[in-house]
């Protein structure tokens, strides 16, 4: 069993009895922090200097506890109910890449309650290694590990183009009330130049499609904002190139222009966990701390918004019903994942 080459939605297949929800994990203690920062950098050449500095985010912001495990039960609650509500009537299993409970005990579990084939939800919005086709890897290990009799695993496709999606995050910034002259400045996780150029079948999926939303949202908004779209949360080797401006020096840049108000939008996250609430609302706040009379504020994520899991469940009912759409405005290969897109670079830690 391996993953390279092997069409998930193989012909025939078992029928959809089963959501998998599938998510990056994170320390629920102080005691979990430092090895789970090993699964997370587990072959990978992260500078001790940059593990020991998360570890300490971890243990002095926020007791050792990150927020993902959380709002993953509760994206997971509120499935749940939205599906015993409004149908279809499907189980919702909850497996991670790097924490409890990893994806091989979700793997596990489902063999063990019968499923056979399960649609895996994937809380990463974008087409990459990392949010992407690692997590398919993710499930094909863990289901080798189970059995050849593991319950069969296919990704939904993805969703940042959905209106679910772009409308949470569009009243999300109408929330800030940003002032008429203030600059939206979008975020996302960094990646290594290397890893964006061929993420997608073609390559550039990555920031494509994140500025292609971002476009998206300020289309929502009530005046069309300037914008811009920056990184966050680099963790490679300086000798590395990772994809840039960092947000921190961008909004310096744009105090410099005479921008004095900046509304962040962590595009690229689903939920307000470290990266989001250290890096952002810590990190990057305290880099412009000094800036004279410059206002800075952050929109929430989509979280467990109702439009967001209405749409989830949507994409649920298009692939039962066999009539599973496009992502709108990308190529078809970009929901099909093709044998040899995104190849693995420098995975984002």
């Amino acid at each position: 069993m391996t993953y390279e080459g092997i069409d998930e939605r193989r012909c025939p297949a078992p029928p959809i009895d089963a959501l998998l929800l599938v998510s990056f994990g994170g320390p629920e203690g102080p005691a979990d922090v430092e090895p789970f920062l090993r699964n997370v950098t587990r072959g990978r050449d992260i500078p001790a200097a940059r593990l020991a500095e998360v570890g300490r985010h971890y243990l002095e912001v926020f007791g050792g506890v990150s927020p993902i495990n959380a709002q993953a039960r509760a994206l997971k609650a509120a499935l749940e109910a939205h599906l015993a509500e409004h149908g279809p009537q499907l189980p919702v299993y909850w497996g991670n890449r790097n924490w409890q409970p990893y994806l091989v005990e979700a793997v596990r579990q489902m063999q063990d309650d019968g499923v056979r084939h399960a649609l895996a939800l994937v809380t990463s919005a974008f087409p990459s290694y990392s949010g992407c086709r690692q997590y398919r890897e993710d499930w094909w290990r863990a289901r080798r590990e189970v059995g050849d009799d593991a319950p069969l695993v296919s990704k939904l496709r993805h969703y940042w183009a959905e209106d679910g999606f772009l409308d949470p995050m569009a009243a999300h910034v109408a929330a800030t009330r940003p002032s008429p002259g203030a600059r939206l400045v979008f975020t996302a996780h960094s990646v290594p130049v290397t890893m964006a150029a061929t993420s997608g079948p073609t390559g550039g999926a990555y920031v494509q499609t994140l500025r292609a939303a971002a476009a998206a949202i300020v289309e929502r908004l009530d005046r069309p904002y300037g914008w811009e779209l920056a990184f966050q949360s680099r963790s490679g080797p300086p000798q590395v190139p990772w994809l840039e401006p960092d947000v921190g020096d961008h909004l310096i840049a744009l105090h410099a222009e005479g921008v004095r108000e900046a509304v962040l939008v962590p595009i690229g996250f689903t939920s307000d966990h470290v990266e989001v609430l250290y890096d952002l609302d810590v990190q990057a706040r305290q880099q412009v701390s000094h800036l004279t009379g410059f206002t800075l504020r952050r929109a929430a994520t989509v979280g467990t918004h109702p439009r967001f899991v209405a749409m989830l469940r949507d994409l649920v009912v298009e692939r039962l019903a066999g009539e599973e759409q496009l992502t709108h405005g990308a190529p078809a290969t970009y929901d099909r994942c093709p044998a040899g897109c995104c190849p693995p670079g420098r995975p984002v830690s």
